[in-house]
Parts: C-alpha cells; structure tokens; sequence
C-alpha cells in the first residue's frame, strides 16, 4: 500500500532532497511547487498542513521536483513569477522578472508621482519588456497613461501581449516587435524611457547559476565584452524620443553606474544624472532627465 503523504512531510522531505542538490532556495521552491500542484497559495499549505495529499497532486509534484532538480527555474514549472504584487505569466525563452527590477517601477513613481499623475496621460516606453511586468506595473499605477512595450523577441511579445490582457491594460500598452528605439523615430514622444536591458558581461555568463545560464534567453542577458553595448546604442537616441523634460530610467549591473551615467553626460542633453542603489545596497538604477530647449 502506498504511504500517505501530509503537505508537511511532503514540504520537509522535498526541502532536504533539494538541499543535497544545492539548490539556492531548498524550502521556497518545495512550497512553490507544492502550493503550484495543490492550486492553492503557500499560506494555505500550513493552514492545512496535516491534510493528506492526493496521488494525482504527488505524481504532478514528483515530476516538478525531478526537473527542478535538474536546474530548471521554479517560474518556468510554475508558469508565472509575482512582480510588483501582480502575478506575470512567463515561459521558455522569456526573461523571469527580478526582484530588483521592482525598483525600475518605484524611481519612475517617485518622478510621475501617482498622486499627481494618475489622472495624466503620460506616454511611456519599456524597452525589451520581456514578459511584460515593467509595462504592466506602470499601466497599474499610472492610470491613464499609453505604454510602447517593444521587444525584438515575438515569443516575449506573445507572452506580454497575454499578460496584459490578462490584468486589463491590453487597450493601454501597445506591443511593437522591433530593435530597440528604432519603430520610434520620428514617429513618437514620450514622457519616460524605461528598460531592463542585457547587462552581463559576455565573459560572466559561463559563471552564472545553471537556471539561469541553460535556460533563461541569453539574449535578453548578454551585454557584450563590457555590459554596456545596449547603453552606447540606446542612449545617444534617446533624447530624440523624449518630450520637453522627459526622464529616462534604466536598470544597470554592478560596477557599471560610472560608465552609464558618462554615457548621458556625452550626449549633452540631460542634466545631471542620478544613481539609486536598491535594497541590497548595489548601484541598480540610473535616471538622467532631458534638458528642456
């Protein structure tokens, strides 16, 4: 006769399994995949911790911690990653949103402040928005404003274009398949340029975790030799897409902050540029703001 399993036993015995495999975050990942086969959310997995687990939800469950095991990312299992409170849908070949990316969203409201602008219709930017969460976050708080997300990746469009269709905002952010700025020029003004563009070094990528380096897309992380190839192509063209004294906001990697905010300064078109650290204390975020005339 097989063995009764309770969620805790389950939870226990799978946090130690994967703790023998290394893996960064033994327990969390035990819950999230639990929690994933169980349709519930991990709070009701103690409230409920001594209830039997079915044999469907442990044949679901087995086959999960087995490709967890073997160093797929939990948001590829589970098929979303929270981001900003919002639940984002993501999948192969879609970069899984970061925490730290949180802070993108946070320096964009402390310039359009909610209270203020809320009521405003901005016209906004992400660029590579990936699976959308940037684009999405904004469209949340900033409530009548128009976003671009553009992405050159048609299966990251896809996954964005369901995302925000999904929390409702499909009607204010406007998906263009391209390469960087360039469907914009001439044809645009926005009020704020934001993105999370690829910042590794090309060098630093064999050295990064397995998750993330066998499958998460390389090229949504490979910034060239130094990091900075996709500043030294957006920055210099991006004043042109800014209306009157419009902000540009942009996620960086660590040590790289000096060279990003000399790029601005070169182009002579933003005043001085701000450097924000987040939770952790690495420089993460840079803001520049365009000169007005």
């Amino acid at each position: 006769m097989n063995k009764q399993w309770t969620v805790i036993e389950l939870i226990n015995e799978t946090t130690g399994y994967f703790k023998k495999k290394d893996i960064e975050t033994p327990r969390l990942d035990a819950e999230l995949l639990l929690a994933h086969c169980r349709a519930t959310g991990r709070v009701q997995l103690y409230t409920n911790f001594d209830r039997p687990v079915s044999e469907t939800e442990i044949s679901s469950f087995r086959e999960l911690v087995r490709r967890r095991a073997a160093g797929e990312p939990v948001a590829y299992l589970t098929g979303y990653r929270e981001f900003w409170s919002l639940k984002i849908r993501v999948g192969k070949g879609v970069l899984i949103p970061r925490p730290e990316t949180e802070l993108l969203v946070e320096e964009a409201l402390n310039v359009f402040k909610p209270a203020v602008f809320a009521a405003t219709q901005l016209t906004l930017l992400d660029i590579g928005t990936g699976s959308g969460a940037i684009a999405i976050a904004l469209a949340k708080e900033l409530h009548e404003s128009i976003i671009y997300a553009a992405d050159i990746s048609r299966a990251a469009l896809a996954v964005a274009r369901a995302n925000s269709t999904e929390h409702g905002y499909a009607g204010r952010i406007r998906l263009v398949c391209g390469d960087s700025v360039t469907p914009f020029r001439q044809k645009e003004l926005f009020d704020l340029i934001v993105s999370n563009p690829p910042y590794i070094r090309s060098g630093d990528l064999k050295g990064l975790a397995r998750e993330i380096r066998e499958h998460e897309p390389i090229a949504a992380l490979d910034g060239g030799i130094d990091g900075l190839d996709f500043y030294r192509q957006w920055i210099p063209q991006m004043p042109a897409l800014l209306r009157g004294k419009g902000w540009v906001i942009l996620e960086m990697g660590a040590g790289q902050a000096a060279a990003v905010a000399e790029l601005f300064q070169q182009t002579g078109l933003f005043n001085a540029v701000k450097v924000v650290k987040d939770y952790a204390g690495h420089e993460r975020v840079v803001l520049a703001q365009k000169q007005y005339g």
